[in-house]
């Protein structure tokens, strides 16, 4: 079964949407963004935050000292990197998992998948929160080996078509599943069922 992350929470009311639909991944932006938050902010939030549903923090290009502050004190189950970080960045959160995000252009951007300390690759359009997908047949004939995160301009009213052609293990959403700029329950609701199912 494919499973949802649901990016970008920012709110207690956010925790409380995806602890009432069951998200198996819940994220939490700790770089520059309009939902980006602070330690204090994310400690009371994971604090809240349904056991199950796995936390998973978002840097960009963010110095070291700072990525492994926060991933070690709140305890993150997975770190996604969203920049430029390569391997020799990466080396210093081996002791982690890592998801590796990739801005998809064209064909020539699923190739480079030389991130050997990622355990799952990110598969985002051009802008990343822009709500705009990337064209995913781009992605027929790739085994990836390795956990697939498929990220931008989902929604419910695509997922189903985007799960059928991309066979993702995760999908990713965020600005699909808000109204006027913060998360709405109804969409988190339906956007789950529809992942949930997919045939």
């Amino acid at each position: 079964m494919v499973k949802v992350k649901i990016c970008g929470l920012r709110r207690i009311e956010d925790i409380d949407y995806v602890n009432k639909y069951r998200s198996d991944y819940a994220g939490f932006i700790f770089s520059k963004s309009r939902r980006q938050i602070n330690l204090e902010q994310a400690k009371k939030l994971i604090f809240n935050l349904d056991k199950n549903i796995k936390s998973v923090g978002i840097f960009v290009d963010e110095p070291i000292n700072y990525v492994y502050n926060i991933s070690k004190t709140l305890k993150l189950d997975i770190i996604q990197f969203h920049g430029l970080e390569d391997n020799n960045y990466m080396k210093y959160f081996k002791n982690f998992r890592l998801w590796k995000a990739l801005k998809i252009i064209d064909k020539s951007d699923v190739l480079n998948l030389n991130y050997k300390y990622a355990d799952g690759l990110v598969l985002d359009g051009k802008v990343a929160g822009s709500g705009k997908s990337f064209d995913w047949n781009i992605t027929r004939g790739f085994k990836f080996e390795r956990d697939l995160i498929l990220a931008g301009g989902l929604n419910s009213e695509n997922v189903e078509s985007a799960v059928n052609i991309v066979k993702p293990d995760i999908v990713d959403v965020s600005s699909g599943v808000e109204t006027s700029g913060y998360k709405d329950l109804n969409k988190i609701k339906e956007f789950i069922e529809r992942v949930r199912n997919v045939k």
